[in-house]
This record gives structure tokens, C-alpha cells and sequence, in this order.
């Protein structure tokens, strides 16, 4: 499909693990490239059948994968950053069926953390050449799911921007973050791990599934993605706290990295005064919260 006159389709000597591929894309994300194209050039090459839907506004992308699904397609993959994966994600989990991933964004986080390939060739020959699936864990908070994180303690005129993200790129996030910790105010958050309560002052609170970030760099070393378990960590203004942050972000074995650092698999988190919520990027709703962790529930297409 999608050929131009007089062109033949191309013969390649793989079969593809996956017939109808579906791509879900975001025109908003952070990469300027010949997308279509490149979707065509490789998915005739392997004889595979595809389709494509574009998205304008977040949500779009569940609704489009799961009117995919009930087409019949094999695959959804999403081309866009971590909050697109995110969206997807919500709309397979449950049916089974497998997530491809397109890194299109300005992080691509979760797409490092698979070991995706960075050029959008190589990904989109990866999901016509891979059978291997991997297992991964998600998170339940409420309703939703998340991928990679949730963190608690900036309000949504802190968000990093899509203005920021385009001029500085993946700097973008340690600019605003630093501009952040100058002006945020401490929070006591009540924190209760599998049923251990725990009280600790600070500016951030984050529960983590993925560590790794969008510059390739892990949070922690003790961080992993199918351990069955969620790290919480808060973050303080101290310098204990934000030289804990710091030797865990250099894989420092230290006794301090463990300072203000938990790990379990429900955590519920309430905080004096209230603070905003947000699910992988996105904005969730309001303390309190549970998140339960919920082992091996997405299956992601991987080298």
C-alpha cells in the first residue's frame, strides 16, 4: 500500500512477526524528519500492511490505538515522546497485544530504556524484524497507568514547555528543574510503603518504574524496569538530600545515596498542603494516591 505509479512493491527475505502494524503519531514531538516516508520505505520493503492516525491533543492517542485494536491490527507503535508511549500503553494494557515504540520526542526516555534504536529507520525496522517481546512492569494509579513515573510537588505553570524543549532539547528539563528547587516551598508528604508509614518533609516526591532518563542517564543504579517493585524517593532542600540525589544518579554505593529512598509495590502518598500529580508527563489529579505496581503487565517489541 501507499506505493506511487509504476512502483512495485519490494521483496524482502524476513517475514514479519506482525502483519497490520498500526503508527500513532505526534506531530507535536520533538524531532524534525521525514516521517512518512520512512514509515513507507520500510514497512513495503517488508510487506507489511500499515496504517497511520495523527494526533492533536492528549488522549488522542489511547482513543486511536484501541479503534486500531478493533480493526484488527497485530501492533500499535507510537512515534512521539515518553507521553505518547504513555498514552498507548493505557490503551494495550490488558489486551495482550504488544506496544512498539518510535522515538519522536525530545527524551524518548522509556525508548532508551527498551534499548529502542535512536534513528527512526532502525526502529521501524526493528518492529518488522523482532519477534522478542519483553515483560515489563507498569504502575496503577486510580483509573490509569504509568510507564515510567509519577511525582508529586510542581504545578503545572512549572512544567517544562514545548517551547523550552524545542530551544534547549533534553537541557530543557535540567534548566526548569534547577529554576524549580530556587523558588518550590517544602511539603510534608506521609508516605506508606506496603503498610509502613513514613513522614518526611521536601519539595518533590517521585515513585519511579523507569529510571532511565531521556540524556541515557539512569536515576539509580538499583532502578529496573521488571523487579516487581517501585522506588519512592523525596527531595529536599538539605544538602544531605540533594547529595543523596546526586550519588545516586553516579551509581555511588554510598550509605547516603539511601537517604530519603524507599522501595515497595503500594505506595499512597497524602501531603499537608495538597499537591498536583503527574503520570509520566502528564497531569494526573491531586494528593492523596495510591500506586501499585503490577509485575510484567506490558509486552514491548525489543531488539
Amino acid at each position: 500500500m501507499h506505493l506511487g505509479p509504476g512502483e512495485s512493491q519490494g521483496v524482502s527475505a524476513v517475514t514479519a512477526p506482525y502483519d497490520k502494524i498500526h503508527v500513532v503519531v505526534n506531530p507535536a514531538s520533538g524531532k524534525d524528519q521525514p516521517i512518512l516516508n520512512t514509515l513507507n520505505d520500510v514497512f513495503v520493503q517488508y510487506g507489511v500492511d500499515w496504517s497511520i492516525s495523527v494526533t492533536k491533543k492528549y488522549g488522542d492517542a489511547t482513543e486511536q490505538t484501541r479503534a486500531a485494536l478493533d480493526h484488527g491490527v497485530d501492533l500499535v507503535a507510537g512515534y512521539g515522546g515518553d507521553g505518547t508511549q504513555h498514552e498507548v500503553a493505557n490503551a494495550l494494557l490488558g489486551t495482550g497485544r504488544p506496544m512498539g515504540i518510535l522515538p519522536g520526542g525530545t527524551g524518548n526516555g522509556f525508548a532508551r530504556e527498551m534499548g529502542i534504536p535512536k534513528k527512526l529507520r532502525e526502529a521501524v525496522e526493528l518492529l518488522c524484524t523482532s519477534s522478542r517481546v519483553s515483560n515489563v512492569d507498569v504502575a496503577r494509579v486510580g483509573d490509569a497507568w504509568l510507564i515510567q513515573r509519577m511525582y508529586a510537588g510542581i504545578e503545572p505553570d512549572q512544567q517544562t514547555t514545548r517551547a523550552q524543549k524545542d530551544k534547549y532539547g533534553v537541557l530543557a528539563y535540567g534548566i526548569t528543574g534547577a529554576r524549580r528547587l530556587r523558588t518550590m516551598r517544602d511539603t510534608s508528604f506521609r508516605l506508606t510503603i506496603d503498610g509502613r508509614t513514613v513522614e518526611v518533609s521536601g519539595v518533590k516526591c517521585y515513585v519511579v518504574n523507569s529510571g532511565m532518563t531521556g540524556t541515557g542517564v539512569t536515576i539509580g543504579q538499583t532502578f529496573s524496569i521488571n523487579d516487581g517493585l517501585l522506588d519512592v524517593f523525596v527531595l529536599a532542600r538539605n544538602p544531605l538530600s540533594l547529595m543523596a540525589a546526586e550519588q545516586r544518579l553516579l551509581h555511588l554505593e554510598t550509605p547516603i545515596e539511601g537517604f530519603h529512598y524507599w522501595q515497595g509495590r503500594t505506595i499512597h502518598i497524602e501531603a499537608e498542603p495538597p499537591q498536583t500529580i503527574w503520570t509520566d508527563g502528564e497531569y494526573w489529579g491531586q494528593t492523596p494516591v495510591t500506586v501499585e505496581v503490577v509485575p510484567g503487565a506490558l509486552g514491548v517489541v525489543v531488539p
